[in-house]
């Protein structure tokens, strides 16, 4: 119940960002039903209103949502005898962050009713609270939808932010990629860059440089494990 009410409120912010870019209620609603990322779904709304292409779309939801593909492979190894293929692929589908960080938790391996127990609310929270923010971006005042709208991108500062406070190489590789957004947008030859492609770019450069030039060692990896 907590992720499912952490998620409301967030996927409220996404209901308004969506419809104020021009998505309707029904396809806002419908992307947080068949895609259960916050980061995902807000680098694909600018794509899709402004007719970007299909492999943009893909690329990029590819770089932003790899980390779920890791997650997936170490939560694998703590499921029970009960979790069979289909079971796998349906708890994929609502492995977020918040979810991975339950189930590992848990002593023991864990079975599919867990599971599937686990995954229910911060699915129905993300997408009612998407059909709540969609409707309200049609009832509320343009001023407060633009104040509400802001909330989004507060959620991802306040999860960068404190970590880079604390690591210096995190501080960097952001200030990198904000160098890289700038140049796209102020820069005459890199601004006819499709901005889908933008986000692929600047988010591998900048996690690419600072994985070379500040790997984490494995003793810190399993730390944080």
């Amino acid at each position: 119940m907590p992720i499912c009410l952490g998620y409301l409120s967030v996927a409220f912010a996404f209901g308004i960002f969506a419809v104020g870019k021009g998505l309707s209620v029904f396809e806002a609603v419908m992307m947080s039903m068949t895609n259960v990322t916050s980061a995902g779904q807000l680098a694909a709304v600018p794509i899709i209103v402004s007719g970007g292409t299909l492999a943009e779309l893909a690329v990029s939801q590819l770089f932003i949502n790899l980390r779920y593909a890791l997650m997936s492979v170490s939560l694998s190894q703590k499921f029970g005898k009960s979790v069979r293929l289909f079971d796998r692929l349906i708890v994929a589908f609502v492995n977020t962050d918040e979810v991975f960080a339950v189930a590992s938790g848990k002593s023991g391996e864990v079975g599919r009713k867990y599971l599937y127990g686990l995954i229910l609310t911060p699915w129905l929270g993300w997408s009612v609270g998407t059909l709540l923010g969609a409707a309200a971006g049609h009832i509320l005042p343009r001023i407060i939808i633009s104040a509400l709208g802001v909330a989004i991108y507060g959620m991802f500062i306040a999860i960068v932010v404190p970590r880079a406070k604390s690591d210096r190489p995190t501080a960097l590789c952001v200030l990198t990629a904000i160098i890289l957004s700038c140049a796209f947008y102020y820069i005459p030859v890199l601004k006819t860059i499709p901005s889908g492609f933008v986000i692929i770019i600047c988010a591998a450069a900048a996690s690419a440089v600072f994985a070379w030039l500040c790997p984490v060692a494995e003793t810190e990896e399993m730390e944080n494990e």
